[in-house]
């Protein structure tokens, strides 16, 4: 026997092993390739969703900081956490616009109230011209004039009071837009489409009846035009609702998420509210239901001239019947009206013969003094003498 043959089987077996070991780690080749093909997917999947966790993060802080920098304030109100019904303020202002470089008026005031309950909100536009006492200057001192100079007399807080006390409902936040905002706005988003109701051209730009699209400049001049809109101011609010709830939905849309940048400029820049954003979370959240039932309106003026000046006087009837609207979809118990607006208009109606049915302006509508209000209020007869007389602030 070869005494070799019993070394070259044991290296046999030894090769015969280590060809078994080496098949055992060559054969799941093909397996190896798809995992690693799976790994590669996954961590570009992880990194994908990093990226975008990164990038909603840093929007939301961007939106956060941008909204609750103006008063540090970021809680979430007590009244929208407990989804209750609310009230805000539209207003806008007129500053920068036209050579203006004062604090400006009130150009825009709209009314907005919100049920989730009933799942039902609405949308009151208060003519600018709208004669009524405006509230919130030193003193509250009595001065019957346009409900736009408010602003002009208080800001955001003066307009508050001013439109609280003229429809008898709370109004719990506000919505303060500079109207340069507008524009820039409007052209974040992409533009918005619009339903115009008649031809008409304005600050160079033209309009056509039926559905048109309308950048920033577009729609600044579509809102603001208003001596040829056969309705006058109230075509102009009409326009105006439009334009928001365009904008609004346009906002929302998620082909707009890239332009966030943009929208928090000028959120910083031209947009003051009393609103945190973990409010407008919640709003967007609880609320959002209301929109699918809007009711929109306004506060129907007449004609009146005084002391030279033309005013929207709003009878008595019609802010009854605006403010039954309002208080009943905030859940409120409908109550007369006895304010200044209206002591005024039962004097007129009492000594100056006023009938809202007449469809000519009024040409004899008075402002009395305040102590006229206070004794009617009293349910004394006005014997002051200054019951009679008038006051002259628009000749100021």
């Amino acid at each position: 026997m070869n005494p070799n043959s019993k070394r070259r089987e044991d290296y046999h077996h030894r090769s015969s092993l280590n060809l078994h070991r080496n098949h055992a780690f060559a054969a799941p080749a093909a397996a190896l390739k798809g995992n690693a093909f799976m790994r590669i997917v996954g961590i570009v999947m992880v990194l994908c969703v990093s990226c975008g966790l990164a990038w909603a993060a840093h929007m939301y802080f961007s939106l956060h900081s941008a909204i609750d920098g103006q008063d540090g304030n970021t809680a979430t109100s007590a009244r929208i956490a407990n989804k209750q019904p609310i009230s805000v303020l539209i207003l806008g202002v007129d500053q920068g616009i036209e050579g203006r470089h004062d604090k400006g008026n009130s150009d825009t005031l709209i009314l907005a109230t919100a049920n989730p309950d009933k799942n039902k909100a609405t949308m009151t536009s208060i003519p600018r011209d709208t004669l009524v006492n405006i509230l919130g200057d030193p003193g509250d001192k009595y001065n019957m004039f346009r409900i736009n100079s408010a602003y002009g007399v208080g800001g955001s807080s003066a307009s508050m009071k001013t439109v609280s006390a003229l429809v008898n409902v709370p109004v719990n936040y506000y919505i303060e837009v500079n109207m340069k905002a507008l524009k820039n706005l409007v052209d974040a988003v992409g533009g918005v489409d619009v339903n115009v109701p008649f031809k008409f051209s304005y600050d160079w730009c033209d309009f056509h009846k039926g559905k048109q699209h309308l950048n920033g400049r577009h729609a600044v001049a579509y809102v603001r035009m208003r001596h040829d809109d056969p309705r006058g101011d109230y075509g102009r609010q009409m326009r105006q609702r439009q334009v928001i709830t365009a904008v609004v939905h346009k906002a929302m849309s998620v082909n707009t998420l890239t332009n966030y940048r943009k929208l928090v400029k000028i959120f910083t820049k031209y947009v003051k509210t009393n609103l945190t954003f973990n409010d407008m979370l919640a709003l967007a959240m609880n609320y959002r239901g209301c929109m699918d039932n809007l009711e929109s309106g306004y506060i129907q003026g007449h004609d009146a001239w005084i002391n030279g000046s033309s005013i929207q006087v709003a009878s008595t009837a019609i802010l009854q019947k605006t403010s039954d609207q309002l208080r009943t979809n905030l859940g409120l118990e409908t109550e007369v009206l006895d304010n200044d607006e209206t002591r005024l208009n039962k004097l007129n109606e009492e000594r100056n013969s006023i009938k809202w049915k007449d469809p000519n302006a009024f040409t004899n509508y008075q402002i009395y003094s305040s102590v006229v209000s206070n004794d009617t209020n009293n349910g004394n007869s006005a014997n002051d003498s200054n019951s009679n007389s008038s006051n002259n602030i628009f000749g100021n």
